[in-house]
């Protein structure tokens, strides 16, 4: 099979044909429908991710594809079935053996490129939202990168919970996408006076930021006494100065979150807000933005819409 492979994190990436073992005890083989990318694909290229693992090994930690081939002992599933994947590595190739524990069946009415991209994007924002901050209808969310990958699902989530929701992207396209997500208030990131327009419109009870500074430092300050920000990533490249000083005085709480660590010491909340967002998914409460549908072999292309931050939501390749 191909697969889009790490063999050194001094090289690039490579599309490689590489050989596929049947599937061990407790693994499923899935064919490979669609593969969604997140910036942390980008991270593993250079070995810069926490749960990068040692090359050789094969980019891509969601997909969706169909059942081809079960392992000794697992049970639920069965050749033909539609099923998404967290699966952590492996998502950009034809097949790959996976955890059955990881593997999700897809409901009526939802399409691989859609399944393979509403979990790592659509579950952090849910969790974050909803499992961490605990955000109540009425209050005002602020998200930054909101027509990235995460963003674009924090806005449409966060509209979704009954938050007022105030969306930070860059130019007027990027806002015009937050806008049609549910967001409620606009703000051009390029903007000197990020602090004051937040401020304007009432503060920040909850801040969803994906992209650290110069950003956070803003946000931080048009946070309102008792609000919760959430440390979601940093695309900006620059962690966020923390000020635990100004926090204490305006009992600010700062969270930070990684959703794919719930996997190894917690699932039981991660499977529950995955059950919630296939539900919502499958009723057409919730469609995934897709910027880009690619074929396998312009794997490096996808990837360059995801560092240049020119993807709007999320991108998908389709062996």
């Amino acid at each position: 099979m191909r697969a889009c492979r790490i063999t050194d994190f001094d090289q690039p990436p490579i599309l490689a044909d590489i050989p596929l073992a049947p599937p061990a005890p407790g693994e499923v083989r899935v064919a490979i429908r669609a593969g969604a990318l997140n910036f942390a694909d980008t991270l593993m290229c250079k070995g810069r991710y926490q749960d990068t693992p040692e090359p050789p090994f094969t980019l891509g930690l969601e997909l969706a594809g169909e059942v081809e081939a079960l392992g000794e002992g697992v049970e639920g599933f069965e050749p033909g079935q539609r099923v998404a994947v967290y699966s952590g590595q492996g998502g950009l190739a034809e097949a790959g053996n996976f955890s059955a524990g990881r593997c999700i069946p897809i409901p009526e009415g939802l399409g691989f490129a859609e399944a393979a991209a509403l979990q790592i994007a659509y579950g952090t924002s849910h969790m974050a939202l909803d499992y961490k901050a605990r955000l109540q209808p009425g209050e005002r969310l602020v998200v930054t990168g909101a027509a990235g990958g995460v963003g674009l699902t924090a806005v449409e989530i966060g509209k979704l919970m009954g938050a007022e929701v105030i969306a930070i992207a860059r130019g007027a396209d990027k806002l015009a996408i937050a806008q049609a997500a549910g967001a409620d208030h606009l703000i051009d990131a390029e903007a000197t006076d990020i602090r004051e327009q937040i401020k304007a419109l009432g503060g920040a009870d909850v801040v969803y930021d994906a992209v650290g500074e110069p950003l956070y430092e803003a946000c931080f300050r048009a946070t309102n006494p008792d609000g919760r920000i959430l440390l979601i990533g940093f695309a900006g490249g620059e962690l966020p100065k923390m000020k635990p000083n100004h926090m204490l005085v305006k009992n600010i709480t700062a969270i930070g979150f990684y959703w794919g660590a719930y996997l190894n010491f917690n699932p039981a909340p991660l499977r529950a807000s995955l059950a919630t967002l296939f539900d919502w998914a499958a009723q057409g409460r919730i469609k995934p933005h897709i910027s880009h549908r690619l074929p396998l072999e312009q794997f490096e292309n996808a990837l360059d819409l995801i560092r240049t931050r020119q993807a709007t939501g999320k991108v998908v390749l389709e062996p």
